[in-house]
């Protein structure tokens, strides 16, 4: 159930709500993929599945990168 847009949110409840849901969605994603498992239906090879996670992987680390707090290591006056 998608929980309706509140007037005078705060910030973090809107990330919550909105994390929530994008959150859910990627989660079906992945186990829907999890479904192409299947050999009775599907062919893949090794290298099919490598390439799968590991733009899933990169995808994932991009993403952690913008979550972290940036550090300005670069010195000016």
């Amino acid at each position: 159930m998608v929980k309706p847009r509140v007037e005078n949110e705060s910030k973090s409840d809107k990330f919550k709500r909105i994390a929530t849901m994008r959150t859910r969605k990627i989660i079906d994603a992945i186990r829907l993929l999890g479904n192409c498992s299947n050999t009775s239906t599907y062919g893949y090879t090794d290298e099919d599945v490598k390439a799968i996670y590991n733009a899933i992987e990169k995808e994932i680390k991009r993403t952690k990168v913008l979550f972290q707090k940036k550090v300005d290591d670069d010195f000016s006056l």
